[in-house]
């Protein structure tokens, strides 16, 4: 212990010379959104030791009771990061522990306890995450609108006009990202009016976790500063494309970094190894439950569609199966293999949660020996639902309503998440899908107040 707090002393030091004044020890709700307190840096030893208690009860997702003892948060020293908005604050991605033991239902935990997993079996997870999301400004009538006024074109991807009337805000975004190290390689403007990507370099799959974690916050913050807003919505327009959070995956060697899905000796021509398919293998046979944590909302399931009201493709997956460099595949093989893209998933994810959905599965079709047959290179839009049939080729839940079925049905989610995490996930999304389904929308409204 005098050891541990040694180093504690010696971050605080380190912390202080940056004129850091305070530290957030923070954790993630059910949502993945950010829940903290913050501390003077003179009580950071008693800090990283677990002072700072928590009532669950009053959070969605930290599944307590009222009467029950606070859970309290141990910040990772590792992840110590200073805010690039404002230096004299320090934020800490923490689990949380309760009587001295860490609590079962804490999502970064629960991604742990699958890495430990993976890790027990000689491999690393790693994941980069594509982020999409939407900068937007209020507009006096209570609406919101795109900040360029020339951000009006139907088919806005890679614009570069647009892309350089959003400078200011972006350079100030990927600047900070640089600024933490992350190694932004590239950003544009996407497919939607005011959707934005940004790629940076992808780590192991707890660092990325508190990655994307921390990014959400400090987009949002950024966009603020400018006198907008940043909307991690999957869809905010029903006529164009959503906000994808792409998971890309590869398992590499514990020990030597060796890269375990790649290979140049593919006879499928994907240059994946056998390994890698049947990590897709596994992943395949537990989509439809992984789909109700990795596209976590009633907005989700808008967006995996694969026309609805637009004039051209969403883009995101409708069926459950997989392909090369085919983007109309649930999961996508690169051109360079070597690894796997997930392209359900969306930006509302809870990384945490729904890299441990996914890595289990994956370990499990590894176990197992499973085969995911034949690559899909053609256009999976185009099938009829016969020719799917015929193919066996299964959708994707159309409803939050269906995911969470599938989620409670699937044995994986409480092997995943543990029972008591596993049962507050499925009773809070049905609740939410629910109160969705009870509500009277405009367009009922519109369709049917006097049609009858």
């Amino acid at each position: 212990m005098d050891e541990v707090l040694t180093d504690f002393q010696a971050l605080k030091t380190t912390l202080k010379e940056k004129g850091v004044k305070y530290a957030i020890a923070s954790f993630v709700d059910l949502h993945g959104m950010c829940k903290a307190k913050m501390v003077p840096l003179t009580h950071f030893e008693q800090m990283m030791q677990g002072s700072e208690l928590f009532t669950g009860a009053a959070l969605n997702g930290v599944p307590q009771e009222i009467n029950d003892e606070e859970v309290a948060t141990m910040p990772d020293p590792a992840s110590a990061t200073v805010l690039p908005w404002n230096s004299e604050i320090a934020w800490f991605a923490s689990d949380l522990y309760v009587g001295g033991k860490p609590f079962e239902a804490c999502c970064r935990s629960i991604l742990k306890n699958a890495l430990k997993q993976a890790a027990d079996m000689g491999f690393q997870f790693n994941l980069g995450i594509e982020t999409e999301f939407f900068i937007f400004k209020d507009t006096a009538d209570g609406g919101f609108r795109p900040v360029s006024d020339r951000d009006t074109i139907a088919k806005a991807a890679y614009a570069v006009p647009t892309l350089l009337d959003n400078y200011n805000i972006l350079d100030t975004i990927v600047s900070a990202m640089n600024q933490l190290g992350w190694g932004v390689y590239s950003f544009d403007h996407e497919d939607a009016q005011g959707q934005f990507e940004t790629d940076f370099g992808y780590c192991d799959a707890l660092t990325m976790s508190d990655r994307l974690t921390f990014f959400r916050l400090m987009v949002k913050e950024l966009a603020r500063q400018h006198g907008y807003f940043a909307s991690f919505m999957p869809k905010p327009y029903s006529n164009q494309t959503g906000s994808g959070a792409h998971y890309n995956m590869s398992l590499s060697d514990i020990k030597t970094g060796e890269n375990l899905f790649l290979s140049n000796d593919d006879p499928r021509g994907c240059k994946l190894s056998t390994l890698g398919y049947q990590f897709i293998a596994g992943i395949l046979k537990h989509a439809p439950a992984i789909c109700a944590v990795i596209a976590p909302t009633v907005n989700s399931y808008k967006r995996l569609v694969a026309q609805g009201s637009m004039s051209g493709f969403t883009w995101a997956p409708v069926y459950i199966c997989y392909g090369n460099n085919n983007r109309t595949n649930m999961l996508r093989i690169p051109l360079a293999g070597g690894r796997v893209e997930c392209r359900a998933a969306d930006i509302s994810t809870n990384l945490y949660l729904g890299a441990a959905m996914i890595l289990t599965a994956g370990l499990e079709g590894i176990r197992e020996g499973l085969d995911p047959g034949e690559p899909h290179t053609e256009n999976m839009y185009k099938y009829t639902a016969q020719e799917r049939m015929a193919k066996g080729i299964q959708s994707l839940p159309r409803t939050l309503g269906e995911a969470i079925e599938s989620f409670a049905a699937d044995p994986l989610g409480e092997t995943v998440m543990g029972a008591l995490m596993y049962q507050t996930y499925i009773d809070f999304k049905t609740q939410e899908w629910l109160e969705y389904h009870n509500h009277i929308s405009d367009w009922e409204r519109q369709r049917y107040l006097k049609f009858f």
